[in-house]
């Protein structure tokens, strides 16, 4: 079994039910859910001008291939709402595969590990939650000294039903 580290993230909505949503999906089609961040709350990235977004990191275990797991959370995201009109625009929800195993690889539509996972604190601090001491395969790096270096300065705080 693989293990596979996924972000949830969402902004419209009611978001804690989007996000309990993907998860009995997730674990439906895609794999069982092994452990699970808190949720967060932080500031839009990127497109600003925008709701606050709830994030949580789960890891799963599943037998999927990258780009059938790829497939599978897309499928996730389309059964909930998600429209793909504006990069880094509001969301129903959004599944990002951030490590699966410590594979390296840059499929069409899937870079592995996710590109971006140092520079975003909403990413960095739920993964320190439930799993500090894990080593970036790439980075070479903990997620505790990926937060620490992390330039991405907004607030990521604990969704206060959690």
């Amino acid at each position: 079994m693989n293990k596979v580290y996924l972000l949830l993230g969402s902004n419209q909505g009611d978001s804690e039910h989007w996000m309990a949503c993907a998860k009995k999906q997730i674990a439906a089609s895609c794999g069982d859910i092994v452990r699970e961040s808190s949720i967060y709350q932080t500031a839009a990235w990127g497109n600003t001008d925008q709701p606050d977004f709830l994030n949580q990191v789960v890891v799963i275990r599943t037998a999927m291939q990258p780009l059938e797991l790829l497939s599978a959370t897309q499928e996730i995201e389309t059964a909930l709402g998600r429209q793909r009109a504006i990069k880094w625009g509001p969301r129903t929800l959004d599944i990002d595969i951030l490590f699966y195993n410590d594979i390296q690889a840059n499929f069409p539509g899937l870079i592995l590990p996710h590109p971006a996972i140092q520079d975003r604190r909403f990413t960095l601090v739920p993964l320190c939650e439930i799993d500090p001491d894990f080593m970036h395969p790439v980075l070479h790096k903990t997620m505790k000294i990926l937060l620490e270096l992390c330039p991405d300065d907004l607030e990521v705080k604990l969704h206060p039903n959690h």
